[in-house]
């Protein structure tokens, strides 16, 4: 009777299995490794030893192949014990013993037991199905630091240099990234130029439909305000051709209230008389030069009233 297969399914569930009069086979968990000679991922795993001194029967082999060979245990016993008994005795003649799924069993010179256990067999149940493989590496693009920092300045300045064929192919993002770089310097700056004449032509254009919602607008809706009569002496202001208008008013006592507000909080304030639509303006101060009038706009729309807007006289 060959008894290798039943300790080779034994070893699965259990971590000793002895045979009577020979010796023990143990079980040791080995876990997962990585050989980074051979990239080789090696899952968790049982691995087999053979221990000689363990030969005392501990009833699990005999009782296991009784029940499978349903056979009485005292028969199975000295069954088991008789192969112990030539298994020793072929060991002694210098022969080696293969247990089939198990490993090799022979003498060294010392007359003690070796044991080379089968490889290619893993105890271990929880990684069924996993076996070894070769991982092949990454390869990596490795980049220096020292062109990390000039990826993050982005020089504007370009000195040609020849290069070899094979080294100009790495730098021909970054070139692209500075060139970009610079056509976007070059149209700002002429977009900066053509800024003012651009605004002022929009706000030429938008005066006629400001003109007209002005004309439709509510400035009051309750009734004006009687103001005494009073004499002013009004001398005449060198107006320019542009105006900040700080509002158009039906009456023209709100509008002289109006100047006498702006007046009040510093602004060089003034009348400028009726528009077409019969309304009272007001502006806030007059400028010949159109960059002037648009930079002052600003500010009052910053510091006093979003309504303000820019009338320019052809």
């Amino acid at each position: 009777m060959r008894i290798d297969s039943y300790i080779e399914k034994l070893l699965f569930d259990y971590n000793c299995v002895v045979i009577p009069g020979f010796g023990a086979f143990l079980a040791h968990g080995k876990s997962a490794e990585i050989d980074l000679a051979t990239n080789t991922l090696v899952p968790p795993s049982k691995t087999i030893s053979f221990n000689a001194q363990l030969s005392k029967n501990d009833g699990l082999l005999v009782s296991h192949i009784s029940k499978e060979k349903n056979l009485g245990y005292e028969d199975i016993l000295q069954e088991v014990e008789h192969i112990a008994q030539d298994w020793n005795h072929r060991l002694a003649q210098g022969e080696s013993i293969e247990l089939f799924g198990i490993g090799k069993l022979w003498h060294n010179n010392e007359q003690s037991i070796q044991f080379q256990p089968e490889e290619k067999i893993n105890f271990l149940t929880s990684s069924f199905g996993l076996s070894t493989f070769a991982a092949t590496p990454i390869q990596r693009e490795v980049i220096k630091e020292e062109v990390e920092e000039l990826e993050e300045r982005i020089p504007f300045i370009i000195t040609p240099e020849k290069r070899e064929q094979t080294s100009f192919r790495p730098w021909l993002k970054y070139a692209a990234v500075i060139l970009l770089a610079v056509s976007l310097g070059a149209t700002s700056y002429r977009t900066y130029g053509d800024l003012q004449q651009k605004e002022v032509a929009a706000q030429q254009d938008a005066q006629q439909k400001v003109s007209r919602l002005i004309q439709e607008a509510t400035f009051f809706e309750s009734a004006p305000l009687e103001l005494p009569a009073i004499n002013i002496k009004v001398t005449k202001k060198q107006l320019g051709k542009h105006h900040i208008i700080a509002g158009a008013f039906r009456e023209e006592q709100n509008a002289d209230k109006k100047v006498n507000q702006l007046k009040e909080k510093g602004y060089n304030a003034f009348y400028l008389g009726v528009n077409k639509y019969g309304l009272h303006q007001v502006a806030y101060d007059s400028f010949e030069d159109p960059k002037e009038a648009l930079v002052f706009l600003r500010k009052v729309k910053a510091e006093d009233s979003r309504d303000a807007w820019m009338l320019s006289e052809k």
